[in-house]
């Protein structure tokens, strides 16, 4: 069986490439991905049988092998941000979210403007609450 890395993924359109070792990359739809697994991390390591479909090859029974290290988790706990850093934060976030809210019963999505950093904050402030 062929082994490479995941090259990208996207959870929500279930879809993605892996760079082959030894070849071109090869799409990966979400059928393909064991049971349980519902996303693959850029850089994981996998194993996977090869179909030839009519826009070429694709992965079938999706193996991982290992997932790489997460550099930001690892120098998170070594750094933890401060309580008032984190008091900033949170009131920064909290800020954007009315916005984001006020935009919803409204009628419409939020900008991308302002979904950006919010969505960047709430992955901040999830990531230090999880240490």
């Amino acid at each position: 069986m062929p082994t490479g890395k995941v090259k990208w993924y996207d959870g929500e359109k279930g879809f993605g490439f892996l760079s082959r070792e030894d070849g071109d990359d090869v799409y990966v739809r979400s059928s393909a991905l064991p049971d349980g697994v519902e996303t693959l991390k850029a850089g994981t390591r996998v194993e996977f049988g090869i179909l030839a479909g009519r826009k070429g090859d694709q992965a079938h029974q999706l193996r991982l092998l290992e997932a790489p290290p997460s550099v930001t988790r690892a120098q998170a706990k070594q750094q933890r941000r401060k309580p008032e850093e984190m008091a900033t934060i949170t009131e920064d976030l909290i800020r954007l979210l009315e916005g984001v809210g006020e935009a919803y019963r409204h009628g419409r999505h939020p900008d991308a403007k302002t979904a950006k950093p919010t969505a960047k904050l709430l992955r901040a402030l999830a990531d230090e609450l999880d240490l």
